[in-house]
C-alpha cells in the first residue's frame, strides 16, 4: 500500500494531476507512466 501512496505522490507533483486522475489510471499504466516521467528527467539532467 505505502508504494501506491508513493506512485500517486509522484505523479500527482510531477504531472500536477488530481487524486482522482491517477487512481483512474491501472497499475501497468501508471507504472509505464513513471517510468517515462523519470527517464526524462535522468535524459534532461545528462544533457
Amino acid at each position: 500500500m505505502d508504494r501506491l501512496w508513493a506512485e500517486l505522490a509522484y505523479l500527482g507533483s510531477r504531472l500536477n494531476w488530481s487524486l482522482e486522475s491517477v487512481l483512474d489510471l491501472d497499475h501497468p499504466t501508471r507504472h509505464r507512466v513513471i517510468q517515462e516521467i523519470s527517464k526524462t528527467h535522468r535524459q534532461e539532467g545528462s544533457g
